[in-house]
């Protein structure tokens, strides 16, 4: 038997990357699996493909996590289930203005669409599904567990633009307020990975550029390797499982030690 054998877990955006290796990581050790996605249906079925072939009960929704209506839904969801033992908040997007002193190349716009998603989403999921998490705490004696998808931008002040790393810092302080405030029915988490080889970081350039800037990160980060995203689903199942289960409001980097570069 697994350590996570019936337990209802969601991930948001989990059609692809970090969040579907976290997902297809949960089904594996027994977890059911709730997938969420708001533009990639046919990834996302894959992603629950190869979810049910480890043996979980899967559903599939579409929803917006900056929407109050889209995260209702996905509690909705959970509800269905009865209780909700992990909520995964990975959904997150970005506005691309890597030189971050010309502070022209974002606008207000680009910043509060960031912020809607990566800081104001995961609030609204917590607020859609305390009651879920709790009922679960009630039930097992057990805390849930919330994990946010954070990053080293939101610690180093790098990254894609200011106002992705200005959105996962804002997310790292909420991950603190919200374990002090929710203990000890749930435990909430951050994982702060660095550089990961998904399609979010291959989108942004062509194959040269992507392949010279794995280059760059196996030189410049201290074990010598970039990172991939079951690197990183690994490292977020150890908060998800018993394992942490006297960690909260804890802020994990998973870089490979690029912080130290």
């Amino acid at each position: 038997m697994s350590d996570l054998d019936g337990r209802i877990a969601l991930v948001t955006g989990s059609a692809t990357g970090l969040g579907r290796s976290i997902a297809v990581k949960l089904a594996e050790r027994g977890a059911d699996v709730i997938i969420n996605y708001s533009r990639s249906a046919t990834e996302a079925e894959e992603a629950a493909d190869l979810c049910r072939t480890a043996g979980s009960q899967v559903e599939v929704v579409k929803a917006n996590v900056a929407d109050p209506e889209g995260c209702q839904a996905l509690a909705q969801a959970a509800q269905r289930r009865g209780r909700l033992d992990i909520l995964v908040n990975n959904a997150g997007i970005t506005r691309h203005a890597r030189d971050h002193s010309d502070l022209d190349a974002l606008t207000k716009a680009d910043f509060m669409d960031t912020y809607e998603v990566n800081v104001v989403g995961p609030y609204l999921m917590l607020q859609a599904t305390k009651t879920l998490l709790e009922a679960a705490y009630q039930t097992t004696g057990r805390s849930s567990t919330v994990l946010n998808t954070s990053s080293i931008a939101g610690i180093k002040g790098i990254g894609s633009s200011v106002a992705y790393a200005a959105s996962k810092g804002a997310l790292n302080t909420m991950t603190l307020s919200l374990a002090r405030a929710l203990a000890p029915a749930i435990r909430v988490n951050a994982l702060c990975p660095g550089f990961i080889g998904t399609r979010w970081f291959r989108d942004t350039m062509d194959e040269d550029a992507f392949a010279k800037t794995v280059e760059r990160i196996e030189t410049a980060t201290p074990l010598g390797v970039a990172s991939g995203p079951d690197d990183i689903a690994d490292a977020a199942l150890f908060f998800l499982s018993d394992a942490s289960r006297h960690v909260t409001g804890e802020l994990l980097l998973v870089d490979a030690g690029l912080h130290l570069a």
